[in-house]
């Protein structure tokens, strides 16, 4: 590669930066507004012309339903962007295209139509496999070639390094337009090695935006004209609240300059009248201390994510040399001044921009990595270079080192009184004759940045040269090491044939990336030539907070197998996989069929998520609020129950009918947290028995109270003793436990799922349920009408005024209980197409 790209794609702001390596400097590229950074806006005008940066953030006031803007927050979500003045809905992935194409437009030609270019897309930490994939997807829709994606706290600290190039422990504070990064960093000799990571997803400076709006525009403006309950979702006044978050991030930044701004908007910039026809404008004064009070509670939050993320790597503030600002939020100064003090860490003040950081370091990256590994080719520390099959030299090919080594190998026999010489191109070094052994090593000086070449020589026992080569070691300015995955990345396995799924996991949370390995797993089924069946190969991901969810799946159909062959039952089937520096995933699968080893690496990454609906975040909360309440019972001292009761607050007071799926995906993530705590009190050894006791109570008084009297008397018998060995498990302290409990539930609902009165109430309830909650909301219907009419059958309504025996079947139970099966069958409104479909394939291979 000749040149290096980094491209910080941000929520709010974006910029593109390149690195020269013979200069070892960094050029971040101007809009042409002659700005460093480009707003991550897009606008069609009346004539449906699209405007990208910074005059589509200008027109986002006055045209809402004409622009997109934060569609960062949306990636990998499948969550269309609609934009209803001009009849346009996009995809997160076309708008994110669009912003590259932008910024790509700002490097000159040469650089532009050079088929020789790397190019680096950061990501937050917290952005999960589908929000990866989703960005590689927008790289691919802009045309951009060679892509590498890296995390943006790995490139905040490259760029941090390369101007400070001290050893030490860092903190990355990296909180930007929509999410918060933490990262732990250790530098030795211009090496960084990343310990760990931690952050929110979703928090940034357009939370703190929201919060302005929320607790001090609204009220103002609601105290001084006569507005509408529904403010945010009436058509005639939801310019207002676009304008007023417009004017609200204007004042909030000059209070980084000042004591006190005000959120001004005159009645000729607004252009709209109250119902009682008086003319609306902003007038409103803002203070640091109300801000500073305003904001405490999320600072306090990121805060709590540094310690934590701190606390992962064993080490102390002491031993912390400073925290690295980065992103827009971090120019306010009492911010910084809060999270330093409370941390006890003293900040960063040299020059790095926070606003560039992420591009120059993104750039650097990219010249710091082999791009031949990085698109796929052979993985290999070393580059290898021979003109003769026998004696190969090895050597490092980028490092930011003075020297480097430079190896013999030699296979087979080694040749007798051969000798070699090593001499250095840029310098005029010289290694002088030395005897050609297998394994002998020369140190090299790096004279230069950038390409340092050397010439290899082999010659005969008479001194003819028989072999000459060129090595080339790359000297950069910082190089990454290597970096804890966020993820855990396994495969879908059956322990037996007819056996229940379980995972093998190929990369857990917390190991070093770059990672690649092999395992051996086996076919579980007949697969033949022609047939229409496959194997499927399921990838998932798991969080630290053990949520599951599709990341790809690689099929081997009947149709790719050659004619007359077959993959015979138990065949085993070798897959390699690898999780590079970038957390980009690499999977395939060899397999020897009838004599010939046939490679499979057709994997299709998913690009969308799970995106919940608000009824669904609510239902949600309201089970985590349950939660809370049972611990409560015998807990009642652990602060951080008070922090999940806050965060669960969200979601519980959340519209079902909420447009703003910012604010829902915001719950939705609130919901995650309190979920975290709550696990994090339940695992705690002081509370840990208590809470597994009380549970096991409640699921065998559940069972004595309600279910014994349907129960058969094996079915008591296999409950009790299902039920001792629960409480064996408590007793031992075990990790069995969780699987017990929820095997006694899943027999009481057995039990009750034979009760007519059971069925016919859970129909009850699933027929008042919202048919758009269901992915398929016409055949949710469907259902329902065909149960509605069960329900007047002459047999159910016996049964619901107690004149029916209940020992009497009745069929038109029977065909209820049909219905609502399927009704459970449906998934839920927000799981992609695809996952459906992934979902309803069979696993079918085995475990080694």
């Amino acid at each position: 590669m000749e040149n290096y790209i980094g491209i910080d794609l941000g929520t709010t702001n974006s910029a593109i930066c390149t690195y020269d390596k013979e200069t070892l400097q960094t050029r971040v590229w101007k809009s042409p507004e002659q700005n460093d950074v480009t707003p991550s806006a897009i606008y069609f005008d009346r004539n449906e012309r699209q405007l990208i940066g910074q005059t589509a953030y200008n027109a986002v006031p006055r045209s809402p339903d004409s622009c997109a803007t934060l569609f960062k927050r949306f990636m990998g979500t499948g969550m269309p962007i609609e934009l209803s003045a001009v009849n346009r809905t996009l995809t997160p992935e076309e708008c994110s295209a669009e912003i590259l194409k932008t910024l790509f437009g700002y490097l000159p030609e040469e650089i532009r139509n050079s088929p020789d270019i790397g190019t680096v897309i950061t990501v937050p930490a917290a952005f999960d496999q589908m929000k990866k994939n989703a960005t590689l997807k927008a790289a691919e829709m802009a045309g951009i070639g060679s892509v590498e994606l890296v995390q943006e706290p790995i490139a905040a600290v490259l760029s941090f390094m390369k101007t400070h190039q001290t050893d030490g422990i860092f903190l990355i504070y990296d909180l930007g337009g929509g999410t918060l990064d933490i990262t732990i960093a250790e530098s030795i000799r211009k090496r960084v090695d990343l310990l760990a990571n931690g952050g929110i997803e979703l928090c940034g400076g357009r939370d703190f935006d929201r919060a302005l709006v929320d607790n001090l525009v609204r009220p103002w403006l609601y105290d001084n004209f006569d507005l509408p309950d529904d403010l945010a979702n009436n058509p005639q006044f939801k310019k207002l609240l676009r304008l007023a978050t417009w004017a609200t991030e204007r004042a909030k930044i000059e209070l980084s300059a000042k004591n006190e701004s005000a959120i001004n908007l005159y009645e000729d910039e607004i252009r709209m009248n109250d119902l009682n026809g008086d003319e609306i404008y902003l007038d409103i004064p803002l203070q640091r201390d109300f801000y500073n009070d305003l904001i405490a509670d999320r600072v306090n939050e990121t805060i709590h994510a540094a310690r934590e993320t701190l606390s992962k790597t064993g080490y102390t503030p002491n031993d912390v040399e400073c925290v690295v600002w980065v992103g827009g939020p971090t120019h306010y100064k009492p911010l910084r001044d809060k999270v330093s003090s409370e941390l006890g860490i003293q900040g960063d003040i040299s020059d790095v921009d926070p606003m560039t950081a992420v591009a120059e370091g993104a750039s650097i990256f990219a010249g710091s990595i082999r791009w031949e590994d990085e698109q796929g080719q052979e993985d290999q520390e070393d580059q290898e270079r021979q003109a003769a099959d026998i004696i190969i030299f090895n050597a490092i090919d980028r490092t930011p080192d003075d020297t480097s080594k430079i190896a013999v190998r030699v296979e087979g026999q080694p040749p007798v009184d051969y000798k070699f010489q090593i001499v250095g191109l840029d310098d005029g070094s010289d290694s002088g004759s030395l005897t050609l052994t297998h394994g002998e090593v020369v140190t090299v000086n790096l004279t230069k940045p950038g390409n340092n070449t050397f010439k290899a020589s082999v010659y005969d026992a008479t001194g003819n040269l028989i072999q000459e080569d060129e090595i080339v070691i790359t000297k950069v300015d910082v190089s990454p090491g290597r970096v804890p995955s966020e993820l855990s990345i396994a495969l879908e396995v059956l322990g037996r044939i007819g056996g229940e799924p379980e995972l093998e996991y190929l990369v857990t949370e917390s190991d070093l990336l770059p990672k690649n390995g092999d395992t051996t797993v086996r076919a579980g089924e007949l697969l033949e030539a022609g047939s229409g069946n496959s194997l499927n190969f399921k990838l998932r991901q798991k969080d630290a907070m053990g949520n599951q969810s599709d990341v790809g799946l690689l099929q081997i159909e009947g149709t790719d197998l050659p004619e007359g062959s077959s993959i015979p039952i138990n065949t085993d089937l070798k897959c390699f996989y690898e999780k590079t520096l970038g957390g980009n995933i690499k999977f395939s699968v060899e397999v020897d069929v009838a004599g010939t080893v046939m490679v499979f690496d057709d994997v299709y990454y998913f690009e969308e998520g799970f995106t919940p609906a608000a009824s669904q975040v609510i239902e949600k909360g309201l089970h985590i609020q349950k939660r809370i309440e049972h611990i409560e019972e015998f807990i009642d001292d652990d602060p951080r129950l008070e922090q999940a009761r806050r965060k669960v607050e969200l979601s519980t007071m959340l519209d079902p009918d909420e447009p703003d799926m910012e604010k829902v995906l915001e719950a939705n993530q609130a919901n995650s947290e309190a979920d975290r705590l709550l696990k994090q009190i339940e695992e705690d050894p002081g509370n840990r028995r208590q809470i597994r006791q009380s549970d096991l109570n409640k699921a065998v008084g559940f069972f004595d109270n309600y279910i014994r009297q349907h129960a058969r008397p094996a079915e008591e018998t296999a409950f009790d003793n299902l039920a001792e060995t629960a409480q064996r498990s408590i007793d031992n302290n075990d990790n069995d436990f969780a699987d017990h409990l929820d095997e006694l539930r899943g027999r009481n609902f057995e039990i009750l799922w034979r009760q007519d009165w059971f069925v016919i109430e859970e129909f009850k309830y699933m027929a008042n349920l919202d048919a758009e909650r269901f992915d398929d909301s016409d055949r949710f219907e469907e259902l329902v009408h065909i149960g509605t009419q069960l329900m007047e059958h002459p047999e159910i309504q016996e049964i619901l005024a107690g004149r029916r025996e209940a020992t009497i079947r009745s069929e038109a139970v029977d065909q209820l209980r049909g219905v609502v099966a399927q009704i459970m069958s449906i998934p839920r409104t927000g799981g992609a197409a695809d996952h459906d479909a992934m979902q309803s394939m069979i696993t079918n291979i085995l475990a080694g």
